[in-house]
């Protein structure tokens, strides 16, 4: 039996050693479609993977359609530096492959782990603190809808992602008057768009900044997938 086991563990441990080396190598290999940034605040926050490493990061809005375009920026933009990245979602969520890869997300350089209740934060940390332990991740992105998260998990994300120099953004539904997940959250950041005929607009706004201070805006505009409605 023990040596089932460690069979077993050989090959899920090389599964993982070509993921990475995939991973690590698509910004080369693979064609990424860069996000075309109309507007920023220079002189304030960025949204992007180089500031929010060693963060743990909350970005909400009412809806998941803004929210998922800017945490999707994030994930090309880690593609582009050869980071792997996760996206953590429950088994009903919004995450849609075929808009993810049509955004630019080179899909098999992307662990995506689906969790079976949209309500249970626990498994979504669970994973993600593996992930983060193993010190092969750049960036893991939470899609927790409505659920909390204990300031215990906080504090074991925010050690981790500061441990690792990762990035952990949580995505949740809720609107910019409602409390944030806790005081741990480093941003706090609220998504909203705006949408014409063949454009969509998405402003990434802090709420919370603990480094640079609330009040920058971040602004993306791009032509918007066909998902996106």
């Amino acid at each position: 039996m023990s040596d089932a086991s460690g069979t077993e563990q050989m090959y899920m441990a090389d599964d993982l050693e070509r993921f990475l080396a995939n991973a690590r190598g698509s910004a080369a290999t693979a064609k990424i479609v860069r996000l075309d940034h109309l507007h920023q605040h220079a002189t304030a926050g960025r949204w992007d993977l180089n500031t929010l490493r060693g963060r743990l990061v909350e970005l909400s809005a009412r809806g998941a359609t803004a929210t998922l375009t800017a945490a999707i920026e994030l994930v090309v933009e880690a593609q582009t530096q050869s980071e792997p990245v996760a996206w953590i979602a429950p088994v009903a969520g919004t995450f849609y492959p075929p808009d993810v890869a049509d955004s630019g997300v080179d899909l098999a350089a992307l662990v995506v782990i689906r969790t079976p209740n949209a309500r249970d934060a626990l498994a979504a940390a669970r994973a993600s603190e593996r992930l983060l332990r193993s010190g092969a991740f750049g960036l893991v992105v939470m899609d927790l809808g409505a659920a909390d998260l204990s300031m215990q998990i906080q504090g074991r994300l925010v050690t981790l992602a500061q441990a690792h120099d990762a990035a952990v953004v949580c995505i949740t539904d809720k609107t910019r008057d409602t409390a944030s997940l806790g005081s741990l959250i480093s941003l706090r950041a609220e998504a909203t768009r705006e949408r014409d005929q063949h454009e969509l607009s998405v402003a990434v706004r802090a709420l919370k900044d603990k480094r640079r201070g609330p009040g920058w805006t971040h602004v993306v505009k791009r032509r918007a997938p066909a998902g996106f409605k």
